[in-house]
């Protein structure tokens, strides 16, 4: 594990061959389901000896209507997101859209994330690199693990060595995504983390209705074969109420529902470490 991640995790106790998780609610909704989620999350985590980092959105830039949820407020977001790292001692993400965004975000979280569709903002990834904190540059829909390398490049030579990389999945058609695993292999010969997100990569774009569809029943299945193929972490945004939830409900996890399946993939990292 990168000495980065170990300093991430100093606060946590857990079994250094597992993988890490990210995981949260899709967007900052309220206080109360952040720390609703970090609870369960954390114990869970604990219990089954896996570094965990908190994540949720301040503010969701990338809507397809304009009549769709964005957030509570910024700073309202951010000071619920950092108190809630606080409370559990778990290092926190959320994204960022904007280079202008990196250095007030910092303030409040461990890593910031850079969203898929802007993963080749040159003016956001040096941005972000120039804060000093982990850098996590999610892969194109439309990019290759091997031109992920490029991401890369700018952030290191920003002066900041602290990054992540996450699969979430390729365009298929207009409407859909398919998962490359050959991307994982290739994204970790950069010597960095690599992550899988289990959620984002059953997304349904672009629909009619405005509103993104999704397969979260496909979430297990796409994390096991994760877990195959040596990812260091996994993305897995869930939610008490995925039905109810102002973003990206189609594609979440069931809270519920992570226990079981985080103790069917230690059993399978055990299998293939």
């Amino acid at each position: 594990m990168q000495d980065f991640l170990i300093d991430l995790f100093k606060d946590q106790s857990y079994d250094e061959h597992n993988f890490f998780l990210i995981a949260g609610p899709c967007v900052i909704e309220s206080e109360e389901l952040l720390l609703e989620v970090a609870d369960k999350v954390a114990a869970i985590c604990k219990h089954l000896g896996i570094p965990y980092i908190f994540k949720s959105s301040y503010r969701k830039a990338n809507r397809t209507s304009s009549n769709s949820f964005t957030g509570i407020g910024d700073e309202t977001a951010l000071g619920y997101l950092k108190k809630t790292g606080e409370k559990y001692h778990l290092p926190v993400t959320t994204d960022i859209h904007a280079h202008d965004e990196a250095a007030p975000a910092a303030k409040y979280a461990d890593i910031l994330q850079i969203p898929a569709f802007l993963c080749r903002q040159t003016d956001l990834l040096v941005a972000a690199a120039e804060t000093g904190k982990v850098v996590n540059v999610k892969k194109g829909q439309f990019l290759s693990g091997e031109s992920m390398r490029f991401a890369v490049e700018k952030i290191k030579n920003a002066g900041n060595e602290k990054i992540m990389l996450t699969e979430r999945g390729t365009t298929f058609g207009y409407q859909d995504l398919v998962v490359d695993y050959r991307n994982i292999p290739a994204m970790k010969k950069f010597g960095y983390p690599v992550v899988m997100d289990c959620t984002h990569s059953l997304q349904q774009p672009n629909q009619i209705s405005g509103v993104t569809g999704g397969n979260p029943q496909l979430i297990s299945t796409i994390a096991k074969a994760a877990i195959a193929s040596g990812v260091d972490g996994l993305f897995i945004e869930t939610h008490p109420n995925p039905a109810v939830a102002k973003s990206d409900g189609a594609n979440m996890l069931k809270l519920d529902l992570l226990e079981s399946l985080l103790g069917q993939l230690i059993r399978i990292r055990k299998a293939v470490i």
